[in-house]
């Protein structure tokens, strides 16, 4: 008899690590795809989502074959304009400074590749609204350093949930791996799970 096909997360996100445990699901590897997430010329925050989330699990799925491989990314994005991930203290500033007072729109890119070839995706578009920002609220949340590494130089699930507004959408989507939709996109594709 035949093992069942593994589950690898292809990404090295603990806070995604943690979403998947909250449900139930314990991927049996993980393996981060180290792609160029440069957005392309004319891409819109929607595509460069779906298109890198697409990228990291054809490029983990290429190496793990027999595996159901799951990839995701999450771009934070006023207008068309895409922030980037935040490389340190002063990135994190700016982007709360362009966050600050305003609503912007958190897009989370899922794909599936089956051990069959098959691929399922999907987008999930969340708005979250910043109160306004002061200087003690900037240097609070600068000096916690939280916000280094993450997507629009935040963590809602951390400190930045006091500077939340509303929020309209799919939380774990913000936090980074929309967990109704990747858990319909696993069982559409036959991934069974207890």
């Amino acid at each position: 008899m035949s093992a069942e096909p593994r589950l690898v997360l292809a990404s090295a996100s603990p806070r995604r690590l943690d979403l998947l445990r909250q449900i139930g699901l314990v991927p049996d590897a993980i393996e981060a795809a180290e792609l160029d997430e440069t957005p392309q010329r004319e891409e819109t925050p929607r595509q460069l989502a779906l298109r890198l989330a697409a990228a990291k699990a054809a490029h983990v799925a290429a190496r793990t074959p027999s595996a159901f491989v799951l990839g995701a990314d999450t771009v934070v994005a006023v207008g068309r304009r895409v922030l980037p991930k935040a490389v340190d203290a002063e990135e994190v500033r700016h982007c709360l400074a362009l966050l600050s007072g305003r609503a912007h729109r958190v897009l989370t890119g899922v794909a599936v590749v089956a051990p069959d070839g098959r691929v399922a995706s999907r987008l999930v578009e969340s708005r979250v609204h910043f109160k306004r920002l002061s200087e003690a609220d900037l240097a609070a949340y600068l000096a916690c350093g939280e916000g280094v590494g993450k997507a629009g130089g935040y963590a809602i699930q951390g400190r930045a949930g006091a500077l939340v507004i509303s929020l309209q959408g799919s939380y774990s989507g913000v936090v980074g791996l929309p967990l109704y939709e990747t858990a319909n996109l696993l069982t559409g594709l036959g991934f069974r799970w207890p």
